[in-house]
């Protein structure tokens, strides 16, 4: 399986999509600072992912959510239902 995912970093609150065949592996990655790209906002949090058959589908649909579009597409339905999820359960301070 090939995975598309979404990230929200504890540190600054940005959120960063992406794409990989091993999801856990990959999120290692991120959080160790392996990454370049999300180096400066560790620790980050899997909020969100999808699994799909072919790389190129979880890619075509990581390109997708980050186009403006994308973005409030995946702001209404993964982001915003999975962060409500977090602090009806108490795991979000504010």
């Amino acid at each position: 399986m090939h995975y598309c995912y979404i990230l929200l970093s504890s540190k600054s609150h940005t959120f960063y999509f992406g794409s990989a065949n091993d999801l856990k592996e990959r999120l290692k990655l991120h959080n160790s600072g392996k990454v370049k790209s999300t180096k400066p906002h560790i620790p980050w949090k899997l909020v969100w992912y999808s699994a799909f058959e072919t790389e190129k589908q979880a890619r075509d649909f990581e390109q997708y959510l980050k186009t403006g579009s994308g973005k409030a597409f995946a702001y209404k339905r993964f982001i915003s239902v999975a962060l409500k999820k977090d602090f009806s359960a108490g795991r979000i301070s504010r």
